[in-house]
């Protein structure tokens, strides 16, 4: 992850590039000071957490961030939430794990409600199993927003996870631990029923994938690339709550596979894990030509859009990828 000094300077070479948007994730730096420092040099890209870690914060705490990087970005800011998993949450947070969905329904619930007293000046007063926010006096409560409030994208993997997505927020971040018939069977499917079960239009919400790309402009940063997405694909296939995804592809034993390396330590063993089969089911794998068509059939039609993960992100990559996507798509 970089420092917010390099952050700021690759979003205005992003934005000079022609992208859209782009994200910072929760990983070895805070993510809103990531943003804030993109928002600071930027004009144009809108410009989201993808994602910060919910249960690590609480409502009030987000709502007060999500406000003010919505003024600071001139109104490009979207809160993008993720649950992460138990032993995160309580071992690297010290935070409380319980009924995640529900939890992140009234996450949502709770920071839409703190938002809409501030902008409204209605008494604030809610009352959930998990969050209960009674309290809003005159001299904490910012001015409403004149940007109006942030948008709300919650990621997941699990069906119940991203029912709630499609339920209470505004988007849905798609995993990179998917693959074209995961998106099918489980993503988008539990999308269509949260968004029937609220009573919401599918064209009033948007899905982001994320997809492992391992791309390069010569054979040695390709050479890395794939052994890093090989790696990305290990890793994320140990965590027991992506089993349903390795479940559709009959991979239940690379879970178990790679969990035992890394509880021995073999972090260096984990590529040898997976094939090319598997590699290319997850990844999108070649020049950026090859890999812009290869996002193009996987997605087209589908979702509203689609960030590359990357192994470096180069900006001088990034901005050929996304000519090449952008003659496709």
């Amino acid at each position: 992850m970089f420092e917010p000094a390099r952050v700021a300077a690759m979003a205005a070479d992003l934005e000079a590039a022609g992208f859209d948007g782009a994200y910072t994730f929760e990983g070895q730096s805070d993510p809103f000071i990531t943003v804030a420092a993109a928002a600071m040099s930027t004009s144009k890209m809108e410009l989201m957490t993808s994602i910060a870690v919910a249960f690590a914060r609480n409502p009030m705490n987000l709502a007060y961030l999500g406000n003010d990087l919505q003024n600071l970005s001139e109104g490009r800011f979207i809160l993008g939430l993720g649950a992460q998993v138990k032993a995160h949450i309580e071992r690297r947070f010290s935070m409380p794990w319980s009924k995640p969905a529900s939890r992140m329904r009234e996450m949502v619930q709770a920071v839409r409600a703190i938002w809409d007293c501030w902008q409204t000046g209605e008494k604030l007063r809610f009352e959930g199993e998990f969050y209960q926010h009674t309290l809003m006096s005159p001299v904490f409560a910012p001015q409403p927003n004149a940007y109006g409030v942030p948008k709300i994208f919650v990621a997941g993997v699990g069906p119940v996870m991203t029912e709630v997505a499609a339920e209470v927020g505004d988007g849905y971040f798609m995993h990179p631990f998917s693959t074209a018939r995961s998106m099918d069977e489980l993503s988008l499917a539990a999308i269509d029923r949260g968004l029937a079960g609220a009573n919401k239009d599918r064209a009033d919400f948007q899905v982001a994938a994320q997809v492992i790309t391992a791309t390069g402009l010569d054979e040695e940063t390709m050479a890395a690339a794939i052994a890093s997405a090989r790696n990305q694909i290990a890793f994320y296939a140990s965590t027991p709550a992506y089993l349903p995804v390795l479940a559709c592809h009959g991979w239940e034993q690379l879970h178990s596979d790679a969990l035992q390396m890394i509880r021995q330590g073999e972090w260096a063993q984990l590529n040898d894990l997976v094939d090319d089969e598997i590699l290319n089911t997850f990844a999108v794998v070649g020049t950026p030509a090859e890999v812009a068509e290869k996002i193009s059939t996987r997605f087209a039609g589908k979702v509203q859009r689609v960030s590359p993960v990357v192994y470096q992100p180069d900006v001088s990559l990034l901005a050929t990828l996304r000519r090449e996507l952008a003659r496709r798509i």
